[in-house]
Formats: structure tokens, C-alpha cells, sequence
């Protein structure tokens, strides 16, 4: 098949997956086109296959504000047409899906017709979508879409609630490389964070404020007054200097470790002992399975789709957003003894082989194989 996938091309879960997508595609042979502003992180090697078409956004004096919804929407018809594609898929609502129904219209007119999957990931849906200035074009390009699919249950409910929604929402996990992250970590880089066997506590996110990393750090506090630990920080962002300033107050700073932005993360996870994400919401939880499929069990809160993915008492724990008392006692409950921690680093290996993307990837194959039958 020739597929075009339409996403953002940045650390987010969106971009991650679309990305991660399109590579597995390639390797099964097909033939895959990512269509944005600029080149994927997630795509920093050549891969046969793969073809990365950049979205060229001209500027003009009238404009304030470029139009990046138009400059897509022309490259996808573009690109649909210069290279046949038997289909386009775009990941999260807002401006793709709107995008593609014009380029959609663009194309029908020329005697084209081109079906169209959107994929919902979750702030498009609970946070850009739920905004009156955006709310109609959401609803509307979503219904126009020849399928949508969402990464959990979860969020599926949560667009039947937020938009009227017309037509039936797939649901299709998000999915990793498990042999990717089931990886032996590296001794030497551990006794650098961790010289005296410390625990070492996780947390990767984009430092938003939803991610509410202030509690990371409450949890951390709790947890280093009853055994040696460390708390190393993956990402960047507005939060940050939250979660900076925080430490200082409570006098553990020099307990917390900042790496930045990694795209190499599978090696961090493997020398973590517990990793923590207490956000206010997460459509899924991605990087939770990444912790589980690298055999780090994790303690979070149990909003949106976490729940699906991080199985309490199982995989490690959930508890209520904020409430910092019971994921401290939680996560001293994991870590208390190498026994226990054995226990659920294994239980939460086992689960996120559910969501190997040998499991999904066909999902997405039969999906598009409804439209493209001779393909």
C-alpha cells in the first residue's frame, strides 16, 4: 500500500506514534509518505520506504500569522497525486483532519478520491477541541472522516461526550517495540546516578502543567526519607523550573537528576527502578507502557486511559490525582524489597506485550485494507 501519514513532528505521543507507524509499515514493504513542517524526531535515519515530504509555509506581509492550514492541505494533494496513495492517514484532529477534508474536496474534484483515517490522541479531543473557538471544525472534520480511531477507550468515550459524533469510533492501542526496550542496563551509567544502589526514580514528560510534575517531586520527598533513592528528570519544558525551585525548597535537589530532551530513552529506562506519572490526564499513558516494556513497574494516577495500561497492583499502582500520601506509599511498597520489585518489573513486562506492536500494526493493516482491497 501507499500510505500518507499527516502528524506533528515532536516528542508528543502523537508524533511518537505516527511516527513508529510508519516506520513498522515500511518494514512490512509498504510504502509510507509523512506529509508536516519538518522531518520527524522519531525519523532521524534513512529507512526504505520512508519518504518525508515538508510542508513549505510561504510568508506575506498580509498575514500575521502564516496560513499552515492551506500550505498542508496543498501539499497533500501534492503529494496524493504525484505519488498515487491509496490512502491518508492523520493523527490528531486539529488543523490534520480538517486539512485533509479539504485537500479531500481539492482532489474529488479532479476525479480523485482518496478515503481518509483520522486517529484522536487526546488533548486534541480534551483540551484543543473542547475550546468554543475550535469546537466546530473538530466535530465537523471528525465526521467526515472515512474512519476514526482512537488510542484507548477511554478517549473514545470522551469524544462521544465532548462532540456529536455521528459515526463509530475504533478503538486501536497505542503500541511499541517491546525488544526495543527490554534491554540490560548499563552498570556503569547507573553507579554514575545511583554510586551507593540507590533506587532510582523516573519521570519523562513535556513539563506541562498537566503533567504536574510538582507531585513527582512530593512523591520523591516521601520516598527518599524511608530509603536511599534519586529522582532523575527526562524532557523539558514550562514545568521545569517548577519542579527545580520545589526541590530546593524541600532541600532534595541534589537527589535530582536533569537530562533534557532524549531521544535515546530505552537506555534510561533500563537502569530505572520505578517510574512515576501523576498527571492530570493521559489519553493513554505511552511512555508508561515504554517504562512497563523495559520492565520498570509504575505508580500513577488513574485518569483517563491510565488505567488501561498501568493495572493496579499488578504493573504497580494508581491512586486518585494529587493524591501524593498513597503514590508514596505505593512506590515505598515496589521498592521496599528486591523480591517485590523482581515481582512487578516481571508482571509489568508480561502486560505491555499486549500492546507489542506485532499485536497492533496488523489492526492498522486490515483498517486500511477496507479501503484498498486490491492492495
Amino acid at each position: 500500500m501507499r500510505i500518507g501519514i499527516v502528524c506533528y513532528p515532536t516528542f508528543g505521543g502523537s508524533g511518537v506514534l505516527a511516527t513508529e507507524l510508519g516506520k513498522a509499515l515500511a518494514q512490512k514493504g509498504h510504502q509510507v509518505h509523512f506529509i508536516t513542517y519538518q522531518q520527524p524526531v522519531r525519523l532521524s535515519a534513512f529507512i526504505p520506504n520512508i519518504f518525508y515530504h515538508e510542508v513549505q509555509v510561504p510568508t506575506y506581509p498580509l498575514f500575521d500569522f502564516p496560513p499552515y492550514e492551506t500550505a498542508l492541505a496543498s501539499t497533500m494533494v501534492n503529494v496524493i497525486k504525484n505519488y498515487n496513495l491509496d490512502l491518508l492517514h492523520v493523527h490528531y484532529a486539529i488543523p490534520h483532519a480538517s486539512a485533509a477534508y479539504m485537500a479531500k474536496k481539492i482532489l474529488h474534484e479532479e476525479g480523485y478520491n482518496i478515503p481518509v483515517v483520522t486517529t484522536l490522541h487526546g488533548t486534541d479531543i480534551t483540551l484543543v477541541g473542547k475550546d468554543k473557538m475550535y469546537a466546530p471544525v473538530v466535530s465537523f472534520s471528525i465526521n467526515k472522516s472515512d474512519v476514526i480511531t482512537a488510542v484507548s477507550n477511554n478517549l473514545r468515550e470522551e469524544t462521544y461526550a465532548t462532540f456529536d459524533i455521528r459515526k463509530e469510533i475504533e478503538v486501536i492501542y497505542n503500541f511499541i517495540d517491546v525488544t526495543r526496550f527490554n534491554r540490560k542496563p548499563l552498570d556503569a551509567f547507573k553507579k554514575v546516578l545511583a554510586p551507593k544502589g540507590e533506587r532510582i526514580l523516573l519521570h519523562a514528560s513535556n513539563f506541562r502543567q498537566v503533567k504536574r510534575v510538582q507531585d513527582v517531586v512530593e512523591v520523591f520527598y516521601e520516598v527518599q526519607k524511608e530509603i536511599p533513592a534519586k529522582l532523575l528528570f527526562v524532557g523539558d519544558g514550562p514545568e521545569r523550573k517548577t519542579a527545580e525551585e520545589y526541590g530546593h525548597k524541600l532541600n532534595i535537589f541534589d537527589r535530582m537528576i536533569f537530562v533534557g530532551k532524549q531521544e535515546q530513552i530505552e537506555d534510561i529506562f533500563a537502569i530505572a527502578d520505578l517510574f512515576l506519572l501523576p498527571s492530570e490526564y493521559e489519553s493513554f499513558g505511552l511512555v508508561a507502557l515504554e517504562a512497563m516494556a523495559s520492565k520498570v513497574p509504575v505508580v500513577s494516577s488513574n485518569a483517563g486511559g491510565l488505567e488501561e495500561v498501568n493495572i493496579n497492583g499488578v504493573t504497580g499502582f494508581t491512586a486518585n490525582v494529587g493524591d501524593v500520601k498513597t503514590m508514596s506509599e505505593k512506590a515505598l511498597d515496589i521498592l521496599k524489597d528486591d523480591a517485590t520489585l523482581n515481582g512487578f518489573r516481571q508482571r509489568a513486562f508480561e502486560h505491555a506485550q499486549q500492546f507489542n506492536m506485532d499485536e497492533i500494526i496488523p489492526q492498522y493493516e486490515a483498517l486500511y485494507r477496507r479501503f484498498c482491497k486490491d492492495c
